[in-house]
C-alpha cells in the first residue's frame, strides 16, 4: 500500500508542477488552485507512505522519478527542448531510482 500511496504522490507532485507553469506566476486563479491542491495531495500521501518506508529510500523515489515525469510533461505538453545531455541525465535518475531499489 505505502509503494501505491507514493505513486500518486508523485503524480501529485507533478500535476502541482504543471500547474505551477500553467498559473502564469499564480495570475490565473483554477492552475493556482491545482498547485494548491496538487502540492497538498502530494505531501499528504508522501506522509502516509512514509509510515512503511524509509525516508532516503522514499524520498530518492519521489524526488528523482517527479523529476523525470516533470521532465516529460515539458517535452511532450509544453514542447521544451530535451538535448542529449538531458536524456542522459534522465537515464541516470531512473537507473539510480532502479539501484535504491534493489538495495532496499
Amino acid at each position: 500500500m505505502a509503494y501505491i500511496l507514493l505513486a500518486f504522490s508523485i503524480i501529485s507532485e507533478v500535476f502541482g508542477s504543471t500547474m505551477l507553469k500553467l498559473s502564469d506566476s499564480y495570475t490565473k486563479k483554477l492552475p493556482v488552485l491545482g498547485v494548491i491542491v496538487g502540492y497538498g495531495l502530494c505531501f499528504y500521501l508522501f506522509s502516509l507512505a512514509l509510515l512503511e518506508l524509509h525516508l532516503g529510500f522514499a524520498y530518492a523515489v519521489w524526488s528523482g522519478l517527479g523529476t523525470v515525469l516533470t521532465a516529460l510533461v515539458g517535452f511532450f505538453l509544453f514542447k521544451e527542448k530535451i538535448n542529449r545531455q538531458g536524456v542522459l541525465g534522465i537515464l541516470l535518475v531512473l537507473v539510480g531510482v532502479v539501484l535504491i531499489n534493489l538495495t532496499k
